[in-house]
């Protein structure tokens, strides 16, 4: 883990309450990819982060999918999750209204927008 997320190994020695919260989730990341799953359920995993750490969790994303473990990414940031995604699906209070290909997606914008309020 200390490969993927190089920073954490400048941190070796620090206690968790003396990690910053991105890399706190570079913590958690790591800890289920140990697990060797079969699939990764990242919630918000970039919420409320710095932008570099922003790019790091997106970078491993990358990582993990090239690797043929499963993701299932909820995120804000619509334009990185179909980025890193083959499929995409909106909900709306708990009901599907748009499921598509993300490149189908990525070309057609305006689809997403009417959903999203973009």
């Amino acid at each position: 883990m200390l490969d993927i997320f190089p920073r954490l190994k400048e941190r070796w020695n620090n206690g968790g309450n003396q990690l910053s919260g991105g890399e706190q989730q570079m913590v958690s990341i790591g800890r289920a990819l140990m697990t060797n799953p079969r699939l990764m359920i990242l919630d918000e995993a970039t919420e409320g982060l710095a932008p570099l750490v922003v790019a790091d969790i997106w970078r491993v994303i990358a990582e993990i999918r090239s690797t043929g473990i499963s993701t299932l990414i909820v995120d804000r940031d619509y334009r990185k999750v179909l980025a890193h995604t083959d499929r995409a699906v909106v909900m709306e209070k708990g009901r599907l209204v748009l499921t598509s290909d993300s490149a189908e997606l990525r070309a057609q914008p305006e689809r997403l927008a009417q959903l999203l309020g973009v």
